[in-house]
Parts: C-alpha cells; structure tokens; sequence
C-alpha cells in the first residue's frame, strides 16, 4: 500500500457549524402509552426528559478540523432518534454540545497530531476527563479524525481502518438495509423495487401496529411475503428484518418461552425467508437483556427456527456490546454507531461480534446526516460487516443512494488500485 504523506500533521483550528439531522427526535416513552398523531405531529406532552416535545426537528452539530496545509476535514455529531430510551444519554441538545466543545474539546486539538487515527483517538478522546465526553461528541469527532488521517496518508477512510487494525483490503460489498418509517406500504414497494438487500424494519413502535397477541404484526409480515412475489424480479429474495421497539414482550409477556415461540410462529408467516427481529422485549437493563436473550437465542437455536434474534436497546456501548457477543445473547448485534460513540470503538464492535461467531449489523439512526452516512460506509466495508444501515432519513431512496453509492465508489476506487 502506497503512502502519500502530506504536511497536515497537525491541527490549526476549528470550526462548528449548525445543521440538521435527516429525521426527527422522538419521545419514545410517549409513543408506546399510544399518543395520538394529528397529522406527523404527535398530541400530547412528553415523558422523557430533554424532549420538549413528542417529535421534534433532529439537529447536527458539524466539528470541522482545519489542517496545517489548509485543508478541512468535517465530522457530524448528533443523537439518535430515540434519546433516553433503552439505556441510551439523553436527547441531543445543540447547545449544550457546542458548549463542550468550545470549552473542553477545541483546546485539546489546537496543535494535536492527526497522522495517526488511533493515537489521536486515543490522546483526544479517551484520556482523562475526555473519557466523559458526550457521545454523540466522540462520534462526529473522530469521523473527522479518520477524515484527517486519510487525508494524510492520501487514502480512503476505508483504507486507514484497514492499515490501522491490520485487515484485508476489502473487496465485497455489504448488504444493505432499508426501514420504512410510518410509510410503510409506499415504502415497501420502493424496496422491493430497487431489491434491497434487508427490508423492511416496518416501525412497530405501538400497540396499534403490533395488535392483539401480535395480530396485525404478523399480517404485515404476510403482505410483506406476498408483495415481494407480486412485483419484485424473480430472483429476488430478500432477508426480512422488523423491529418490534419490545412490543413482543409487553404484549405476550416476558417469559423467554413465549417469546420464542411466537417469534417462531413468525418465521412460520414468512416461511422460505430468512428473518430478523430487533428487540423483542426491554428486560430494563443491559444485564437483564442478556440473561434473557440467551434464553430466547437457545430456544430458537433448539426449534431449529429459521428467525434470528437483533438486539439494539440495551446495547449501546462497546462494553454492552462484548457481554452479548461473548454470551451469544443474539444472532447479530446492531452496532448503533452513534451510541457507540468514537468510530474506533465502532469497528472495534464489528471485530468483536464476528470474532465471537455474532453478526454484526452496524447501524445508527435516520437522524444522522448524510457526512455520517458515507463514513459509516466506510467503516463497514473496511470490517466487512453483515450489514449497513441505509441512512439516513425514512425515505428509503435518500439512505440508499448515500450508503449505496459511497460504498459503490469505495469498492470501484479499490479495484482500480489493485489493477495498477
């Protein structure tokens, strides 16, 4: 691997900018007691704390690194859509991240060294009382900071994780996984249509969408079945993934036997796919949560089921994240690469989850921005991740031209290289 190294070694400045995230921040706990909608709003006042509202406007806050040669490298930092919720810090608040960031972070990296990704992660983020920075801080950071380290090497943020944690160049791509916010039907059909690889989330995020003992959750799952043998190519044959926000678990109860057998019942509905579901129940806790989920994994392992188990909530950090690997608490973890924090600890998470025979699904939120999107494509074709999240946004076209196509351009760049 060639090295082009430039003179941007060090850190000049740093510049914020505001900006938007591709969503909404939602009050998860409203949403669940079954608040009304007018319109896309949702009537009512919120449960959870920092949300002035039910749903609201998702903000960014971009970090831009002004190098010693001129150049500027930019990360976002945000939230994701469901703050306080599962375990996760509280809703993103602008100000309160710019504020940290002017006063703790800016002073440590005027005049820091960014040659070297992992070092200035390490020096910056992960020393002293850097180790208590905000997430979504660490998240938007170091994009900048692989941004920064490519920029010296004269590679690809892909390439940089490959020469950092000594794995392959990449040469597959990665699946990738659509959702469909409310818009469901409509947003099925797109899917469908342009052959997405995971499809198709489905939002069951309320009584109303999971229905008596699972009811209109499993007839959602069988239209999903018959539309793609309606209007998707012939060889079309998707894994189906739903995320049931622990719907299961309220509704059926939260004995791990019940759990499994209706999860089993599921994947009857979808019989000949391969199916996924994301949080079947919240045990309230991340130990809990992995008590649980080995229980509801070995279940389903014993059927002989076709339906594998996703776990989100409840799994947030990189530490979470090896309890359910090493217990074999789930079939594929999603690794929610905002929650995770640092992109180091992201690919460090990918690494985990396959070294201890878990998928690994690196995900994050349709708040994110179009800037952590194709980072994050980055980070999961270096790891060769199970999946990619398609973000952001909920209209499926959007996260699956971003994701898709930086990914495209990745591996064509790649192959190029290799031909010279």
């Amino acid at each position: 691997m060639n090295l082009i190294m430039r003179n941007s070694t060090t850190i000049k400045d740093v510049i914020l900018a505001p900006g938007g995230g591709g969503f909404f921040y939602d009050d998860q706990a409203a949403i669940r007691e079954g608040v009304d909608h007018n319109g896309f709003l949702y009537v009512g006042a919120p449960r959870t704390s920092g949300f002035a509202a039910i749903r609201m406007p998702a903000a960014s806050l971009s970090i831009g690194l002004v190098l010693a040669d001129e150049t500027v490298v930019w990360g976002d930092m945000m939230g994701v859509q469901y703050g306080g919720a599962g375990g996760r810090e509280a809703v993103f608040d602008i100000d309160h991240i710019r504020a940290i960031t002017e006063n703790a972070l800016v002073p440590r990296l005027v005049g820091a060294d960014v040659a070297k990704f992992l070092v200035a992660c390490d020096e910056i983020l992960c020393d002293g009382n850097a180790s208590r920075l905000p997430l979504p801080i660490k998240y938007g950071l170091s994009q900048a900071l692989l941004c920064a380290a490519a920029h010296y090497h004269g590679m690809t943020p892909s390439e940089v994780v490959c020469l950092e944690f000594n794995l392959p160049l990449p040469e597959r791509s990665i699946p990738l996984y659509a959702q469909s916010g409310d818009a469901r039907e409509l947003n099925v059909d797109k899917m469908i249509l342009k052959s997405v690889d995971v499809l198709p989330h489905g939002l069951i995020n309320s009584r109303e969408k999971f229905g008596r003992n699972g009811g209109a959750f499993r007839q959602f799952v069988k239209w999903v079945v018959k539309r793609i043998s309606e209007i998707g190519a012939p060889d079309y044959h998707p894994t189906l993934h739903f995320d049931v926000y622990g719907w299961i678990g309220m509704e059926i109860g939260l004995e791990p036997g019940k759990i499994a057998e209706f999860i089993a019942r599921v994947a009857d509905d979808a019989s000949g796919y391969r199916i996924h579901i994301e949080c079947p129940a919240d045990y309230g806790s991340t130990d809990r949560q992995v008590e649980k989920y080995s229980e509801i994994v070995r279940m389903l392992d014993q059927r002989g089921s076709n339906a594998r188990v996703v776990v989100d909530e409840q799994c947030n950090t990189l530490a979470d994240i090896e309890k359910f690997a090493k217990a074999k608490a789930a079939h594929l973890v999603q690794i929610k690469m905002p929650d995770v924090g640092s992109i180091a600890d992201s690919v460090r998470a990918v690494l985990m989850c396959k070294k201890g025979g878990v998928g690994a699904y690196l995900g994050g939120s349709c708040t994110e921005t179009d800037l952590s999107a194709r980072i994050s494509a980055h980070v999961a074709v270096a790891t060769q991740a199970d999946m990619i999240l398609a973000k952001p946004g909920m209209g499926v076209d959007e996260g699956l031209s971003i994701v898709g196509n930086e990914q495209n351009r990745l591996l064509s760049l790649l192959s190029y290289r290799r031909r010279r």
